[in-house]
């Protein structure tokens, strides 16, 4: 009985104070009240509701006899869902740190908590002191105990009041520090404060300014790869396509300016590099996590400076195309494995007839077979013509297909040092391009065997221009390739005919590893050692170094990809989208239109966003719209999007609070009827004020009688 009536019978005098036509009587241990039926039965619901709730050891307060109520109340006059009663709403844990168990107190709270539980987007709308934040930030510090996401953000968009951020004293993070103290507080309350730091540093925690949070960019100029070749990053707008990590187009969501930030060169350990800010994102993961089979972790790039080497080993993965860049296909004026082979073995000069030597009769069938209308001529030991064949009736000054093939590629007349792949042939379907590949391998490419190892190959060439041309290759169907130069001056002349001949020009030998299922060769004993020593396997790209680049205007972008990874310089993969995470959108009433669809759209897969705020404490600049008051307009029937509306009833700091929200309600009511009937809004006015006066608290004086406190 002690735990139902209350210390000193405080429950009791609550109830008592609230049901004061009801006579309620304790005797021992039995209750019984008597009155109108209808408060009767009020009363015994509530003390049912009240034995839930202490029988799950949970003590009873008198501002939770209060909640219970209201609650009751409002079930009563049908404004209140039958099926929500005060036990389940008192009794919902979120959270439980050192001894304090964290839970909404009322049915709107309860409601939000549910709704964050459901959807994807969840908006809290209502005055200060309702837990908009702090209830949001449990449920996010519940998320990533229960591995349900991988990080939390939040973040506060810092309205200056008065003072611009560049003339206050103290580092970046001093100055912001003030706008962010309420996120820390109550990271305080729900975990280990020993354990926030250590949280913070790894990025599982991240807590800063909407403004700082946005810019995940990179330079304007900075290539990303479409279905139309690469393009810069700073030329995109919504609705363009680029190439996801499957190879597939993937429609750009947003397109958001950073103007000028810190950049920094990403380097990769095959030598591909690209250029982004300090807060742009990356997908990778480490020995120790493909070792267990944990998934990839996505973190910025100043998160990894200075800790790119485990040991002598580099840390950081990076992830390669899942299937080769699906690029439309396009016609070409010669058979692309035949191109690779007089690339290869070809001489192109234009002075004679083009020629293709070679010591595999394989190779010169395979030639004159993918060449229709031609015949390849034995001239000696290793030198073949293709000429063309004649039908009765030809003349002789009909033009050699191949010749004309090569003269519409720009190849008629190149030599060894200025050969290239022409970009028709780059940027065509998958099969175009192995097969170009596969006949420059078979030509001057070959197996390199090694000890408990997959097998690499190697290819060589004198053309600088060929060189990046087979990288590309190589890497839009999912490889890696890796180049290093061999200088001609110094090297040990080479032999042919037995006499010496020397080096003229620098060579270029690119180590290529190709994914499981991509066939280098054709020509049949490369193609038989090459499996003979395990075939390909899973090429492998590990950042090298990220260094310092300046400063320059940046743009950030968002790909509709599911895992939000799209192809930038060197077929790099890249995102700025942030998955597997809970973010939190504090005071968004003070966010610009701008700023709340830049929050929203970076929504990331496996991710939960909670936006709060208080649309009646807008603090932006005169003139400026609040993206939140804008926001439920917009987005209000769409689906996994959610609006919580809390009220004065659901402050559940100081009783005061509450009654000041509606004395400001009331307030702004009588203003905005004063702008419409002025007239009305006086008579209105005087009639409000009188009350006032009488007891102070708002509602009618009391004549004739007063009541015990």
């Amino acid at each position: 009985m002690v735990t139902v009536l209350g210390s000193g019978d405080s429950l009791l005098r609550v109830i008592e104070n609230a049901f004061p036509r009801t006579d309620i009587h304790v005797r021992g241990n039995e209750i019984s009240a008597t009155g109108d039926a209808a408060e009767v039965a009020l009363v015994q619901r509530l003390f049912d509701e009240m034995m839930l709730v202490l029988r799950t050891g949970q003590p009873m307060t008198e501002d939770a006899v209060e909640r219970s109520i209201s609650m009751l109340r409002a079930q009563e006059n049908g404004t209140g869902a039958a099926d929500e009663t005060p036990a389940e709403v008192l009794t919902q844990n979120i959270l439980s740190n050192r001894g304090r168990t964290i839970r909404p107190k009322t049915l709107n709270q309860k409601r939000y908590v549910d709704a964050i539980d459901k959807h994807t987007v969840v908006f809290g709308i209502g005055p200060a002191g309702t837990g908009k934040t702090y209830l949001a930030m449990a449920k996010a510090v519940q998320a990533l105990q229960a591995k349900q996401v991988t990080r939390i953000i939040l973040t506060r968009p810092a309205v200056e009041a008065g003072e611009r951020l560049g003339f206050l004293p103290g580092t970046l993070y001093e100055k912001i520090d003030p706008y962010l103290r309420p996120l820390y507080d109550a990271l305080h309350d729900m975990l280990d404060p020993d354990s926030i730091p250590r949280l913070m540093a790894a990025g599982t925690i991240e807590v800063a300014p909407l403004a700082y949070m946005r810019g995940r960019a990179q330079p304007v100029f900075t290539n990303v790869l479409t279905p139309d070749g690469w393009r810069a990053i700073g030329d995109l707008s919504v609705g363009d396509l680029v190439v996801g990590s499957n190879g597939e187009p993937t429609p750009v969501l947003g397109v958001y300016p950073q103007g000028e930030k810190d950049i920094y060169r990403v380097t990769a350990q095959d030598g591909s590099w690209t250029l982004c800010c300090g807060e742009h994102l990356w997908t990778v993961r480490t020995a120790s996590d493909r070792r267990r089979d944990k998934p990839w972790r996505v973190l910025e790039t100043r998160e990894m400076i200075g800790e790119l080497r485990a040991a002598h080993a580099r840390r950081y993965e990076l992830p390669l195309l899942t299937a080769p860049v699906s690029f439309p296909e396009q016609p070409v004026p010669m058979d692309p494995y035949a191109l690779g082979l007089l690339l290869g073995d070809g001489c192109l000069t234009g002075s004679t007839t083009p020629s293709f030597s070679t010591a595999d009769p394989e190779l010169a069938e395979a030639l004159e077979a993918a060449l229709p209308g031609i015949q390849l001529r034995h001239k000696d030991r290793v030198d073949y013509t293709p000429n063309r064949v004649r039908e009765p009736g030809d003349v002789v000054t009909l033009e050699n297909p191949v010749t004309g093939a090569l003269r519409r590629l720009d190849l008629l007349g190149t030599h060894s040092v200025s050969q290239f792949v022409p970009e028709s042939y780059q940027r065509n379907s998958a099969d175009v391009r192995l097969a170009v590949l596969q006949g420059l391998l078979d030509s001057d490419g070959g197996s390199v065997v090694q000890d408990d190892r997959t097998c690499r190959i190697q290819y060589t060439t004198t053309s600088v221009l060929l060189r990046d041309d087979v990288i590309g290759l190589v890497q839009s169907l999912g490889g890696v390739a890796y180049a290093r130069r061999r200088a001609a001056a110094g090297r040990t002349p080479g032999k042919a005919n037995g006499r010496d001949v020397t080096y003229r020009h620098d060579a270029h030998v690119i180590d290529i590893r190709l994914p499981e299922g991509v066939e280098p060769f054709r020509l049949a004993r490369k193609r038989q050692k090459y499996h003979s020593a395990g075939g390909g396997g899973r090429p492998m790209r590990f950042i090298h170094s990220i260094e310092p680049a300046g400063r320059e205007e940046a743009v950030c972008i968002q790909v509709a990809a599911e895992d939000s990874l799209y192809v930038t310089s060197d077929y790099l993969l890249t995102h700025n989208t942030l998955n597997d995470a809970f973010i939190i959108l504090d005071e968004a009433q003070n966010t610009s239109p701008e700023q709340m669809k830049m929050f929203l759209t970076r929504l990331g897969f496996d991710s939960k966003i909670v936006i709060t705020g208080d649309v009646t404490q807008v603090d932006l600049p005169g003139g400026t719209k609040s993206g939140l008051r804008q926001v439920q307009e917009i987005l209000e029937g769409v689906e996994d999007v959610h609006f919580s509306q809390l009220t004065s009833t659901d402050v559940v700091r100081h009783k005061l609070v509450g009654r000041i929200v509606d004395a400001y309600d009331r307030y702004d009511s009588a203003q905005e009827t004063a702008r419409t009937s002025p007239r009305d809004s006086a008579r209105e006015t005087a009639r409000d004020s009188a009350p006032a006066a009488g007891n102070g608290n708002g509602g009618p004086p009391q004549r004739g009688h007063s009541k015990r406190k």
